[in-house]
């Protein structure tokens, strides 16, 4: 019940994890940073060579909400993952589960300052990556909306690793086979028309196609998608959401 709900217990740990990951701003802000760059100016030299363009739109236009989106999915992942399994092999994470608050309370301690720490993740590379760019279109709600589903969504997978692994190999396993080929092949950084329609079904039955067509619309006339990929979105993040709450509320495997 809210009535038994502990906002101090919520308010410190989530100020304690952000002071954590900002205390590291050199590995966790200023490192993917310089990686978005490097990757922007390799792909800015080949497009000024080649001259792509996306539904008449600019290939680097089309490509900055793409790179933008994959620094916030791997932060989303990594953040809550790498914390969580760091506090478990030193013995820390202890502390909060036999501390006198639910559950329920530590995994949205945890949630919020993974969203937090990503949101200013995510709008210091925009606002780096917005002098190289031209946009003329700009959707707030859109922008927000789908930033926030897709921090849910990879903080708890994310959570759901760092719950079921005490090993760093688990976390790199998932990372490298299901999170980095998820950023890059769903339309990241290339337009379904680019692709033989025999294979076009590959996108349309992937959820975080829409998710991403869906942040690209906050920049981009045209990438709006409709009610039912919207749902479709939202069931998705929040099937997960409800099941990395169940697996931390049932406690399998969160203690060694």
């Amino acid at each position: 019940m809210l009535s038994n709900f502990s906002y101090f217990a919520v308010k410190t740990i989530f100020f304690h994890e952000v002071k954590e990951f900002f205390r590291e701003f050199q590995f966790n802000i200023i490192a993917p940073l310089v990686n978005t760059l490097l990757f922007f100016f390799i792909i800015s030299t080949i497009n000024r060579y080649y001259a792509f363009s996306i539904d008449q739109e600019s290939y680097i236009n089309f490509f900055v909400p793409g790179i933008l989106i994959v620094v916030i999915i791997q932060t989303s992942f990594n953040h809550l993952s790498e914390v969580i399994i760091s506090m478990k092999q030193s013995g820390s994470f202890n502390d909060y589960l036999i501390s006198p608050i639910s559950r329920i309370e530590i995994f949205l301690s945890f949630l919020l300052s993974s969203i937090f720490v990503c949101i200013v993740v995510g709008l210091i590379n925009l606002f780096v990556l917005s002098f190289f760019t031209d946009f003329q279109y700009f959707k707030y709600f859109n922008f927000f909306f789908y930033l926030i589903l897709v921090f849910i969504f990879f903080s708890s997978v994310g959570a759901i690793i760092c719950f079921l692994s005490f090993t760093w190999d688990i976390q790199s396993l998932v990372s490298n086979f299901f999170i980095i080929p998820i950023t890059f092949m769903s339309g990241t950084f290339f337009s379904i028309e680019s692709i033989n329609v025999d294979w076009q079904f590959i996108l349309k039955y992937n959820p975080f196609y829409y998710l991403i067509n869906g942040f690209r619309s906050s920049f981009i006339q045209g990438y709006d998608i409709n009610l039912i990929n919207n749902f479709y979105i939202i069931l998705t993040v929040f099937t997960c959401l409800f099941f990395s709450i169940f697996i931390f509320q049932k406690g399998y495997k969160v203690i060694n």
